[in-house]
């Protein structure tokens, strides 16, 4: 009963909403609503980043090219059918006699040879026994009419040794497809790294920005109080002037601040796939935690990791294939054959015009004998090839292990800078008290006021910039390690 009097009274109040400052009211609550700011983690933006990202798509659908090539290399163990049909119209037709012929007619003798008896022999006029009969064979009798010609065929083929050339071809496949998936986690670090980046640049400048409207607001207040001392005459108009020069380079650094921000959310906004106009608050704008340590990688660990090592040696291993491939070329091939042939007109009871045909099968062997050379040539292309790819898989090491290294070196180097910076802020903030307690006792002039505030507010951007390198080292160094990974 209490629900059902609840609701009357929720409808009630709706229907009397119908003044224009009521409607303007929850149209304006309902846009409010509508455009609040979302917010986005550091794997939030990592998964919009890798969701949105056109060269991961790219790499996916290479990964996919690939494992269709994998499938159609492995079809060539298989027999293949092909068939073929022709229509051919002739010009003429084919005649075997120019003439009638006229066949002598005779006997077989008891030997089995042709003869002719007695009184089949007249005497001709070069006074020669001839034939005295003939029989007729009409030149229609031996002409084809292969005016319409119609051929079919269907044939299989199925190779039995092509000198290592087929195992090599799905071999190379299988080495394509692992490379386009390697390729594919290269791109995934590049993708992490980058998003990285802007993600902590706009914490950077957050943070800035808060500092920057701290001290701004400091310096108007502290112009203020140097105003109401020149006009009783304890402060000079040089003092208010120097307050006044340092609160124009506050708000210009506040400007500058402002600007870089907008930039850098749209960097963000452009890498996860967001409209460049879209404010999004990130989770993270307090940096003041420690960054967590990452556990030191052998060198082995780290070959076996990155992604491009493993490419590098791919494409190592498919020259080397390529090897086998031009190597194939000094060796027979022996190919199984069946085919069905089929023609019109047909010869085979006959000359008829109906569609008849045979089978036939077979086994082929071809043998390279000379060539001048040509696989040698290739052979010797093809190991050059993996050669110059080994070189650099080498470099390739020794490039990556110089990263290793510095990557290394500027983690321990920026957690001795940030506890410096943490020094130096207590010195300031320190520096900073006693220089206002000194300048309200009047014991200390404005410009040391102002130096003391400025050390403020470098040690704050210093602290700032040092935590977010340190946050930065990291991911460089999980990059340099190959453990960079969503």
């Amino acid at each position: 009963m209490k629900l059902e009097y609840k609701n009357e009274k929720v409808m009630k109040r709706i229907t009397k909403c119908k003044s224009g400052l009521s409607l303007v009211t929850v149209l304006l609550c309902f846009i409010l609503q509508s455009n609040a700011q979302e917010v986005l983690s550091l794997e939030d933006c990592r998964r919009l980043a890798i969701e949105n990202n056109k060269k991961l798509k790219i790499a996916d659908e290479e990964v996919k090219a690939s494992q269709a090539q994998k499938a159609e290399a492995f079809t060539k163990y298989l027999p293949g059918i092909d068939a073929m049909g022709v229509y051919l119209r002739n010009q003429k037709e084919i005649n075997l006699l120019a003439d009638d012929a006229h066949l002598p007619v005779g006997s077989m003798g008891s030997d089995g040879k042709f003869t002719f008896r007695p009184d089949q022999l007249t005497i001709g006029l070069d006074g020669q026994y001839v034939p005295k009969d003939y029989a007729l064979l009409p030149k229609e009798a031996m002409s084809v009419d292969e005016r319409n010609m119609g051929i079919v065929q269907v044939g299989l083929t199925q190779p039995i040794y092509m000198g290592g050339k087929i195992r090599a071809y799905n071999q190379i496949a299988g080495l394509a497809e692992q490379l386009a998936k390697s390729k594919r986690s290269q791109e995934l670090q590049s993708v992490i790294l980058s998003t990285d980046e802007a993600y902590w640049q706009i914490i950077s400048l957050v943070n800035r920005k808060k500092l920057a409207d701290k001290y701004v607001e400091t310096l108007r207040k502290f112009v203020h109080d140097v105003e109401l001392m020149h006009t009783t005459g304890v402060a000079t108009k040089a003092d208010v002037l120097s307050v006044r020069v340092k609160l124009n380079e506050g708000e210009m650094v506040q400007t500058k601040v402002d600007n870089g921000l907008c930039l850098s959310r749209m960097l963000l906004n452009q890498i996860c796939g967001l409209p460049t106009d879209t404010i999004v608050m990130l989770k993270e704008e307090v940096v003041d935690t420690d960054v967590e340590e990452v556990p030191t990688e052998s060198l082995e660990q780290v070959y076996s990791r990155r992604p491009e090592v493993a490419s590098l040696q791919l494409a190592a291993d498919i020259y080397k294939k390529k090897e086998k491939i031009a190597l194939s070329e000094y060796l027979p091939t022996i190919a199984l054959t069946a085919n069905y042939l089929s023609s019109t007109p047909s010869f085979f009871d006959g000359v008829s015009t109906k569609f008849d045909g045979m089978w036939s099968v077979g086994v082929g062997i071809k043998a390279p004998i000379f060539h001048w050379g040509a696989s040698r040539k290739s052979l010797r292309g093809a190991k050059a090839q993996t050669n110059a790819m080994n070189y650099k898989l080498q470099e390739a090491k020794e490039q990556i292990e110089l990263q290793v290294n510095q990557s290394e070196f500027k983690m321990k180097e920026v957690t001795k800078k940030l506890a410096m910076a943490r020094k130096n802020l207590e010195r300031a903030e320190e520096n900073l008290k006693f220089a206002n307690l000194g300048f309200k006792e009047g014991t200390i002039p404005v410009l040391n006021v102002l130096e003391a505030q400025t050390a403020w507010l470098t040690a704050n951007s210093e602290l700032i910039d040092t935590r977010i390198e340190a946050r930065l080292c990291k991911v460089y160094l999980e990059k340099a390690y190959g453990i960079l990974e969503f």
